[in-house]
């Protein structure tokens, strides 16, 4: 387990890059979340957008979900297929959210074990930025590993599909 919230793997795939990034956009959608039918299609595995050299995708889901990871994948044309290169890490916004907070909760620990000498309050307030980024970490990692789930399934689908 890592202590950062971000997560990195190759994949090497039959498929060419363009049969890839074919089957990522039949399961991708740029989500408008306004309207309600976005929610209607059951085939949508990801919200995102699927460009010429990679894609910047996220797990469809029904609710919200701060810590659903962002999947950002390069490809690489091979003579036998293609090379995924994948990065699983936080939204720009969770980031600020668990970074604002830990150095809040810290900054409030140091200023209770060095301005106002109260031990068991700095003590409180360094247990909690802790137990903040310990938090966080963990829904990220269970994330993770739901949206790598799909994204592997997704592919195996694929080699199921050519055969």
């Amino acid at each position: 387990m890592n202590l950062i919230p971000y997560h990195t793997e190759t994949l090497v795939s039959p498929l060419s890059k363009e049969e890839v990034l074919g089957h990522l956009m039949r399961v991708t959608r740029e989500v408008n979340f306004l309207d309600s039918r976005t929610y209607q299609n059951d085939q949508i595995k990801f919200n995102g957008m699927v460009g010429r050299e990679g894609f910047r995708i996220s797990r469809s889901i029904k609710k919200g979900d701060t810590f659903l990871p962002l999947l950002i994948g390069k490809l690489e044309d091979t003579p036998r297929g293609s090379i995924i290169f994948l990065e699983y890490r936080l939204f720009p916004s969770a980031v600020f959210f668990l970074a604002f907070w830990s150095i809040i909760l810290t900054a409030f620990s140091a200023f209770y074990l060095f301005f106002l000498p109260n031990l068991s309050y700095s003590l409180i307030c360094f247990l909690l930025a802790i137990g903040n980024y310990a938090l966080g970490l963990m829904f990220f990692n269970r994330q993770y590993k739901l949206s790598r789930e799909v994204f592997h399934q997704l592919i195996n689908f694929q080699l199921k599909d050519k055969d």
